[in-house]
């Protein structure tokens, strides 16, 4: 029952953030007077008309991942059919970048309203990629917790493992001496051994160890690491949550561009995926886990992969919005159309290595999996 619900929860995920998408541009194209010949449901072959609607065909088709647009003109290859009335050449620059952008509009605003719903009603936890940074939230009341000290790793046969010291494990004392801050043990660490008093973390009841460990050139063999212990987040009005899901989404904006690099250079370097790069299968994989955790956990889910959306179609790449984006500002800097054969070719190519890239991805995450 479980893998049905997940199954579903992934299918209504990934439908409903394209559709989302599509509904941004159809919305911007309809607005500046672009005719939308057909909202689809799906991806093709298509299975039938559902309705027509201001000249507008709206289907249902067999692939029931997504949707898709299709604007008057947007394939077009000649002058002619390109400056058509209703066309989406026709339009002026500033319109058409409109229209392009507007997928990726409404994606962003859709994690926003998710965040600001979670950190208002589910009080979540925002991103920190610092110690500093939870620290001068905590100071500012976004988020409480008692600092804490945790074991993240031992070294191979070293001391500590040898001590069977757990991992991880939050460090509570060293010779009777509790710690809270990683940067204070090394100063209680000078004898020939210590005394390490721990709690043993992810068990359902907790479990206090206490450990002998031989001291060899001031260390013990353990790696140590700061831990927010206790970690709560308060009721939320209405203007800090929007506070915290802009913050959240720029933070996630930088992360996703920065991962994109990462992504290229690894392909170019080793052809290699790089650990924390994912696709349809691990999108799957993450979906499955984030039910079982909880719906507010899913709805995150949702939020991130929303953003994520929004910046992989925003790429300068032939056949993504950026792509499409890139050909228009051309075209509005040297004043004239571009070759439409040209741009069509390039469309076809910049898609066929999309689709190669997918197919990477993929073959990576299913590496993963065993």
């Amino acid at each position: 029952m479980s893998i049905i619900l997940s199954a579903l929860a992934f299918l209504i995920l990934l439908t409903l953030l394209v559709m989302i998408h599509e509904v941004g541009h159809f919305l911007a194209a309809r607005k500046m007077g672009v005719k939308v010949e057909e909202f689809g449901f799906g991806l093709p072959p298509r299975v039938k008309t559902l309705f027509w609607q201001g000249g507008t065909r709206f289907s249902f088709n067999w692939i029931p991942f997504g949707g898709f647009v299709r604007l008057q003109g947007e394939a077009s290859t000649t002058e002619k059919q390109r400056t058509a009335k209703g066309s989406f050449g026709s339009v002026p620059v500033g319109a058409r970048i409109l229209i392009l952008i507007a997928g990726v509009v409404m994606n962003f605003l859709f994690a926003l309203l998710i965040f600001a719903i979670g950190f208002s009603v589910g009080r979540w936890i925002p991103t920190y990629l610092s110690y500093e940074e939870m620290e001068a939230a905590r100071a500012h009341g976004d988020i409480s917790y008692e600092p804490a000290v945790i074991i993240d790793a031992v070294v191979p046969d070293g001391e500590a493992s040898r001590a069977a010291v757990p991992v991880p494990s939050i460090l509570l004392s060293v010779d009777g001496t509790t710690v809270a801050d990683p940067a204070s043990v090394p100063e209680l660490q000078k004898g020939k051994q210590v005394v390490l008093y721990a709690l043993l973390t992810g068990k359902k009841f907790a479990e206090r160890r206490t450990m002998v460990v031989p001291v060899r050139e001031g260390k013990t063999g353990v790696s140590l690491g700061f831990y927010p212990k206790d970690l709560q987040a308060p009721r939320r009005g209405p203007v800090d949550a929007l506070r915290l899901s802009l913050r959240e989404a720029g933070v996630l904006v930088v992360q996703n561009v920065k991962g994109v690099g990462v992504l290229f250079r690894s392909l170019l370097v080793s052809l290699r995926v790089p650990a924390g790069i994912t696709g349809i299968v691990g999108i799957a994989r993450y979906t499955h886990a984030s039910v079982q955790e909880g719906w507010m956990v899913y709805l995150q889910l949702m939020a991130q992969l929303s953003l994520s959306l929004a910046i992989l179609n925003i790429l300068p790449i032939p056949a993504l919005d950026g792509g499409r984006l890139l050909f228009v500002l051309i075209e509005a800097v040297q004043r004239r159309p571009l070759n439409r054969k040209f741009e069509a070719v390039t469309n076809t190519v910049g898609f066929a290595l999309l689709l190669l890239l997918i197919l990477v991805i993929t073959y990576h995450d299913v590496l993963r999996l065993f």
